[in-house]
């Protein structure tokens, strides 16, 4: 398998050319093919050298993603299913609005987490993606999709503090004002509640969004939706949480899948409020989207309306997020290995 030139920095690329006996300059044209241009193929780059691209094609590729497939219209959400060099496969999303355009990107080929509700971790967990894989969603949907995207959550398959350093480095390579310079607060990392990444994110410097996915009030509740519950207690995340604010002065987002007689009640709503209130957070209150393998259902308008008052009572801000892309299989927690290798 070889390994994607996305994940690697300027002075990096300066250092795979000298070690394959060229000028350390041409590591700069690589670095502007690759994140200033998007370059997804050795063909894109037109002044380097032909030497230079099967040298550096025996062990890297600037192809490290391959759309296989894509379902969605142009103007809609649209998700690709992209193959990897290995070929394994993963899911990206891209989600317009009307003055800007987000793209979920995948951290792993499936995950370990397990939550119940969620699709991508029903294959299972097979391996992390490098940061150059990262990176390279982002640019293959900026190159479809007709430029840079103004968003990036770290919300598909995957567990993101799972694979800690590579996404780190993803999250700086698209953040790095000589690529593709996307805010650092226009990134969101989304976690289930892996306490350790949580605490090392809160030194790590960086102005991006932390969501926390709680998706019920009670550690009980929680254990069944959520596994993780069992390893990283909800106590000792809200715990993390509450030191990462204080540490960062950023907001923390609890997102908050509501499943129809399970955690949707007006009671559940005032129990979560008194569990976060006392530090500056907010909630995305999402109704459950559907996954084959999960009998749960999504409450009524009424009923996730009257959840968000009874937050708002408790004095806890709450959002209803409604997930885009249903019709694609490319809302929360549908995203799968594989999945449309047979069609949708």
């Amino acid at each position: 398998m070889k390994t994607a030139l996305q994940g690697l920095f300027s002075d990096e690329l300066r250092e795979v050319c000298t070690d394959a006996g060229f000028p350390a300059f041409r590591g700069k044209q690589l670095w502007d093919w690759l994140q200033r241009r998007g370059a997804l193929s050795w063909e894109a780059m037109g002044n380097l050298p032909r030497a230079l691209k099967e040298a550096l094609g025996e062990r890297w590729t600037p192809a490290p993603v391959k759309a296989l497939r894509e379902a969605g219209d142009p103007g809609g959400t649209r998700k690709w299913l992209l193959g990897l060099d290995d070929g394994e496969s993963i899911e990206t999303v891209l989600i317009p609005a009307r003055d800007r355009k987000t793209v979920c990107v995948s951290t792993q080929v499936g995950c370990k987490m397990a939550c119940a509700f969620c699709a991508s971790g029903k294959g299972g967990w097979v391996r992390n993606l490098s940061a150059g894989e990262i990176a390279a969603q982002v640019h293959h949907v900026a190159a479809v999709a007709g430029g840079r995207p103004n968003n990036v959550v770290f919300m598909g398959m995957g567990e993101p503090f799972d694979n800690y350093d590579e996404v780190l480095r993803a999250v700086r390579l698209l953040n790095h004002p000589d690529g593709l310079n996307i805010g650092a607060r226009k990134i969101t990392l989304s976690t289930s509640g892996v306490v350790p990444g949580i605490r090392r994110l809160a030194g790590e410097g960086l102005q991006v969004e932390l969501s926390v996915s709680l998706h019920a009030p009670r550690p009980e509740t929680r254990r069944r939706l959520m596994p993780v519950e069992g390893r990283w207690p909800m106590d000792e995340v809200l715990a993390a949480c509450r030191e990462y604010t204080a540490a960062t002065k950023r907001i923390v987002t609890f997102e908050y899948t509501l499943v129809r007689g399970v955690n949707d009640s007006a009671a559940d709503a005032a129990e979560l409020a008194s569990r976060l209130r006392g530090f500056p957070c907010r909630v995305n209150a999402i109704p459950l989207s559907p996954v084959a393998e999960f009998d749960g259902e999504a409450p009524s308008r009424e009923a996730c309306q009257a959840f968000l008052d009874a937050l708002a009572r408790g004095g806890i801000e709450g959002t209803l997020r409604e997930s885009k892309g249903k019709g694609v299989s490319a809302a929360c927690g549908q995203l799968r290995r594989g999945a449309m290798r047979g069609g949708e």
